[in-house]
């Protein structure tokens, strides 16, 4: 398949349910991969490498394989995650655990527009978790306030029970006249270590243009709010962690430096333990949303090549390079708390597309080498086009199973390419002279040659721009595994290494055939290895045995289904003996809903000891073992 196909689905839509193609997360829009550059780079070329890091200039500072997390909209995040504490989505479990048993754990934000306006009540009038206010709109595209009850925390606790995940949370900032610090209350009495921080503020920048702060407000505004929010906490007996609030969290309109010129970061250095900003390439808001304001639509098939380029990741983060220096110099973390293709859902057959995968991959690995410390990929709702994984429309009647996007895949080949150590450091090659086309990345581990990554952005059936590359490192192993096809794409879906996780409406979160590692004879006399990457695909080389087994997890735990709905697998866990379920039953479903940057869409304080041992007797746990573990 080209790099411009949209995985096909093999389920069977009815003439009842053909309304389902118009929603950007099943569109069946298909572009033309883009011609062949010209000049064409080499098909054959050498990458000298060192074995030890200190004799590599250029490497990043040390990065770990949690690097790589995702952004759900907090409106969403009962369709995503689950209904209730007691009732789970079973391949978003499965999902995560292919991330965490590769990076030792996963990390999630739960967040994004609607968590501004969000309001912890402990109960809502149907007994849901969260709840929409439609009559509370300020966004131009219209975004509903929200409503949620402790059951949200309580759900991702019994999540973290069951896969090692870690949580971001946002503290309400539409109104710091009457601060809402409810979240970060129950939130670190739920989930206690397993929260990671609390944003303040998304994309201030914005807040004029959404309505949300008047046409004056300015860098020095959110300067002295943020301060509010601080002194509130610190006054707060319930919030007993005082250094882990996540800022400025800006799309661009300003800048890093607009904020931290005001002394922003000294001032508040105690209360922070993230600096963050958001940032899409593109957008698709003039198409998604044609009486906001946003001018004519883009053209997709126009915008899909720059979208195949290593100039890509490079140009999104020649912004931020002077903010990412400057957060190590004040001993922050620097991430990318909010990020996709494009915003405003994306575009149908770029977003949803395989050169998306290689985008990621890439985009990723450069943020890692110019010491970004994170990124999460964003998901949005049914009516968005880049999720990394999404499940089917609530009112469904034959289809139960998942869809899991191309980015997804750039997670996973992320988390084995940098590791559990935590010691990852990453050096772009600039490989093949700096091609913009087959992009390269070594990846050195306790101070040694670990791991490396290779793309092929270029589109060619007939294997003429499939390239090998030579690689020349001193004291060469006398082989290297290599991940077939680390990312490649398929007749039906996309693949890691020969897996894949199935096409629209067939994702239970569990891999689908064999998993495909090479060894390749290197020449030791020469102290070379020659690796083959594909056109269009990439490859991961292991260095070691050692690098490989680190994140080639031996077995895998799966989460099987106890309960199967009208339209969703889900692990179901006995709501009398958690006592903590603030959720409906199985029956009640959400509605379908778009979250898309911009867009719509009586309490225990403890999970009851035990959940994760009753879990995993209730879901009937799998373990899946040698060939099936991906």
């Amino acid at each position: 398949m080209p790099s411009g196909a949209v995985g096909a689905s093999t389920a069977t839509v009815t003439a009842d349910e053909a309304w389902i193609t118009a929603l950007q997360a099943y569109n069946s829009v298909q572009l033309t991969a883009p011609a062949l550059p010209s000049p064409l780079p080499s098909n054959q070329f050498g990458i000298s490498v060192q074995n030890n890091a200190q004799d590599m200039s250029g490497l990043s500072i040390q990065q770990a394989g949690t690097f790589m997390g995702f952004s759900i909209e907090m409106s969403v995040a009962n369709q995503v995650i689950g209904k209730s504490p007691a009732f789970l989505q079973v391949p978003f479990l499965n999902l995560m655990a292919i991330i965490a048993e590769r990076a030792g754990s996963v990390h999630i934000r739960v967040g994004g527009n609607t968590q501004e306006t969000a309001t912890l009540v402990l109960s809502t009038p149907d007994g849901a978790i969260i709840e929409k206010d439609k009559t509370s709109t300020t966004n131009p595209t219209d975004t509903p306030a929200l409503i949620f009850t402790p059951g949200l925390l309580y759900m991702l606790a019994n999540v973290s029970s069951l896969v090692n995940t870690k949580w971001y949370l946002g503290i309400p900032f539409n109104d710091t006249t009457n601060l809402r610090l409810e979240i970060a209350e129950y939130g670190e009495s739920i989930l206690g270590s397993n929260v990671l921080g609390f944003q303040v503020g998304n994309e201030p920048d914005l807040y004029v243009a959404h309505g949300h702060r008047p046409a004056n407000y300015s860098v020095w505004d959110y300067f002295g709010e943020f301060g509010v929010v601080v002194n509130a906490i610190a006054a707060d007996a319930q919030i007993p962690t005082r250094n882990n609030l996540i800022a400025p969290s800006l799309q661009g309109t300003w800048t890093p430096e607009d904020v931290f010129n005001t002394g922003f970061v000294a001032a508040y250095t105690n209360a922070l333990g993230i600096l963050s900003v958001e940032h899409y390439p593109d957008d698709n808001c003039a198409a998604a949303y044609p009486d906001a304001g946003f001018g004519a639509p883009k053209d997709p098939q126009t915008e899909f090549p720059n979208f195949l380029t290593h100039a890509s990741g490079q140009g999104i983060v020649s912004a931020y390079l002077n903010a990412t220096s400057f957060a190590q110099s004040v001993g922050k973390p620097f991430m990318m708390f909010e990020t996709n293709t494009a915003s405003c859902g994306g575009f149908p057959g770029i977003s949803d597309a395989f050169g998306s995968a290689l985008w990621a991959l890439d985009y990723g690995l450069q943020m890692a080498y110019t010491n970004f410390t994170g990124a999460l990929l964003h998901v949005g709702g049914q009516d968005v086009s880049y999720n990394p994984f999404t499940p089917p429309p609530t009112n469904l009647s034959t289809f139960n199973q998942w869809t899991v996007g191309p980015v997804f895949y750039s997670a996973v080949v992320i988390a084995e390419a940098l590791g559990t150590s935590g010691t990852a450091r990453v050096v772009d090659l600039f490989a093949n002279n700096a091609s913009d086309y087959t992009p390269g990345y070594a990846i050195y581990e306790n101070g040694a040659l670990a791991r490396m990554v290779l793309v092929n952005y270029m589109t060619d059936p007939s294997g003429a721009n499939s390239y090998t590359a030579t690689i020349s490192v001193n004291s060469a192993p006398a082989s290297v595994k290599v991940l077939g096809g680390a990312l490649r794409s398929g007749e039906k879906q996309h693949h890691v290494a020969g897996q894949g996780l199935g096409g629209r409406f067939e994702v239970d979160g569990r891999w689908q055939g064999t998993e495909q590692i090479n060894t390749i004879n290197c020449d030791q006399g020469a102290n070379t290895c020659a690796v083959q990457v594909p056109a269009p695909g990439a490859a991961l080389v292991f260095f070691s045995d050692s690098a490989l087994q680190e994140v080639e997890p031996s077995s895998t735990v799966t989460f099987a289904t106890t309960a199967l709905t009208k339209t969703v697998n889900t692990v179901t866990i006995n709501a009398s003996v958690l006592a903590t379920s603030n959720g409906e039953n199985g029956s009640m479903r959400g509605q379908l809903s778009s979250t898309s940057k911009g867009s719509s869409s009586a309490v225990s304080s403890h999970v009851v000891p035990g959940v994760t041992a009753l879990a995993m007797m209730l879901a009937g746990v799998c373990v899946l073992s040698g060939m099936l573990r991906r």
